[in-house]
């Protein structure tokens, strides 16, 4: 007897197995033979045309206006918030001897694009960018300094 109702066990597994295999295939066929309808992106071929979504998170930047300014203050809020260390502050003095930016120091090989130093900015000093090929070959190349000078506007 436990022979059969295993042997029983089994054909029902195999039944469920090509079920679940059919209505895969179905849906398969279907989308063939209706090719406007696919919801699918064509990538690499449509890279020319391809707009990510604005929840999507690429690595962070600092925008600048047309001065090459920055909203940034130097406040270190976003190095605090950054869980692993990928942003590093470096400040300095100006003349009038006040805490200035001297260098914002992005290190995207570590960054886990979390967004918890974007969130952290009071300012909006930074935020996060929708490009998504970032492969490189030298690994140098993916720490970066965002601004572009020293001090904020």
């Amino acid at each position: 007897m436990p022979f059969s109702r295993r042997f029983v066990r089994h054909i029902r597994r195999i039944g469920q197995g090509a079920a679940s295999l059919t209505q895969g295939m179905r849906v398969t066929l279907y989308y063939l033979f209706h090719p406007k309808e696919i919801v699918t992106e064509e990538y690499p071929e449509n890279r020319a045309t391809l707009v990510m979504h604005e929840a999507f998170r690429g690595k962070v930047v600092m925008p600048h206006d047309e001065q090459d300014e920055h909203k940034c203050t130097a406040c270190t809020l976003c190095e605090k918030a950054c869980p692993n260390g990928s942003i590093s502050i470096l400040v300095t003095k100006n003349e009038a001897s006040q805490r200035v930016l001297g260098q914002f120091v992005y290190r995207f090989s570590q960054c886990t694009l979390c967004n918890l130093c974007v969130e952290a900015c009071p300012f909006g000093a930074i935020e996060m960018d929708t490009s998504y090929e970032t492969s490189v070959l030298d690994k140098t190349v993916l720490d970066q300094v965002l601004n572009k000078k020293e001090g904020r506007a």
